[in-house]
This record gives structure tokens, C-alpha cells and sequence, in this order.
């Protein structure tokens, strides 16, 4: 007898428009110099970087804003971007050559998937997930990135004392945030205002600045990796 098969629960859909001629263009040229596609095993960092270097990982970056200002402003960490839509890929692909950027690599692809097959246990510094979609009608809660296998699978992939950024302008994914984290054997919680971060590294988004102007509260939370 056949056993059932489960369909994963994606945590976004596709629903990217056109791109614009100047996003085309930037992924044309410059995909073979920053672009990756999905390996079979764990890449070997120092190799694709040429260097030992502090690691970071921003998991769904959007416009690119956050990652495109912490490649320029620290030269001597390396960063690795995922995005699902091709449109933030090529915003940011754009900005990584305006800036001359050699510090930084790109995948356009499921974050899970590429979680569990580009990264080698405890081969990342940081790791930072700013404004997932909330998905924020109760039945769709299922569809939260931020699940307990999905911090199992964040810290198999932090070093030991590496940190979790996180950030959403939403109180109820925040308390969810906070629930299934608080909860989860490899992370401290290392907010200093009441579970929060109060004074987040600096950043500045499209999406956050649209919450902000709905009136909505940016919680900002981080989380050392116990190892």
C-alpha cells in the first residue's frame, strides 16, 4: 500500500509582476558574478569567497536595502542573500555593482531549501529574517516561516554564539516569534527591553517604513545560538 505523501507548507507565494528593463538587464550581466543556484552539498564558503571571513545570511531581503548597506559598510564580513522574487534580485544585484561589491553572493530560491543544502553545520556568524510575510489571518498561521523545524534547521547552521536577527511590524507574529523561540532549546533570548531588542542594528526598508506608516510597532528580537 502506497504511503501518503505531505505536501510542504510554503511560507510565501509567487505573485512577482514584470520587471522592470533595468531588473532584466541586472540579472543578464551580473548573475554569473554574484548569482548561485542551488548546490547538492554544502558550499565551501572560504573557497567561494577566497578568504575566512565573519558570515552573514539574510533570508528573504526584499528590495536588498538592509544587505546592500552592510556589504558596503563592512567590507571585512561576507553576506549571502535569498529571495524568492526575481525583482529584489535584480534591485539588489544592481546595487552590489554601483557599490563594487566582492563581499557578497546571491540565490533566488526557497529559503528552506537552500538552508539544508548550501550550509554546512555551524558555517554561518548571523543570520537575520527582517519582515516575513505574517501571513496574519489565523488559518494561514501554519504558513510562518518561523516554526519550530525551521529554528531547528537556523541552528544547526549558526556557529556556537552566533546570533538570529528578527523583525516584524506585526504584535501577533511578534508574540508568535517570541513563543516558538523563547521555547526552543538552542536559543537565548538576548533582548534587553523585556524579551525585545530595543536598539536594533541599523536599517531601513521599504517594508518597515510602510508598517511604520500605518502606525504599526517594529519588534525587533535576537537570539545567541546556545551550540
Amino acid at each position: 500500500m502506497d504511503q501518503p505523501t505531505h505536501r510542504r507548507i510554503r511560507s510565501f507565494v509567487k505573485r512577482e509582476g514584470r520587471l522592470t528593463p533595468g531588473q532584466e538587464k541586472n540579472l543578464a550581466r551580473l548573475w554569473p558574478h554574484y548569482g548561485l543556484s542551488l548546490p547538492e552539498q554544502p558550499l565551501d564558503w572560504a573557497s567561494e569567497f577566497g578568504r575566512e571571513a565573519p558570515r552573514t545570511l539574510e533570508i528573504g531581503f526584499g528590495a536588498g536595502e538592509v544587505l546592500a548597506d552592510l556589504v558596503t559598510r563592512h567590507p571585512e564580513h561576507d553576506f549571502i542573500g535569498v529571495e524568492v522574487y526575481r525583482s529584489g534580485v535584480g534591485r539588489l544585484l544592481g546595487a552590489l555593482e554601483d557599490a563594487g561589491a566582492t563581499n557578497a553572493r546571491v540565490f533566488c530560491d526557497d529559503a528552506v531549501d537552500i538552508l539544508g543544502s548550501a550550509f554546512a553545520t555551524d558555517s554561518l556568524d548571523e543570520v537575520l529574517l527582517y519582515f516575513p510575510d505574517p501571513w496574519p489571518k489565523k488559518r494561514h498561521h501554519k504558513r510562518r516561516i518561523v516554526q519550530p523545524a525551521f529554528a531547528d534547521e537556523i541552528a544547526r547552521v549558526l556557529k556556537p554564539g552566533g546570533i538570529w536577527r528578527l523583525a516584524t511590524d506585526w504584535v501577533n507574529y511578534a508574540e508568535h516569534m517570541r513563543e516558538t523561540l523563547d521555547a526552543h532549546p538552542a536559543f537565548d533570548n538576548i533582548g534587553d527591553r523585556d524579551g525585545f531588542v530595543s536598539e536594533p542594528p541599523r536599517r531601513d526598508t521599504r517594508f518597515e517604513n510602510r508598517g511604520m506608516n500605518k502606525g504599526h510597532v517594529v519588534h525587533d528580537m535576537a537570539y545567541r545560538n546556545r551550540g
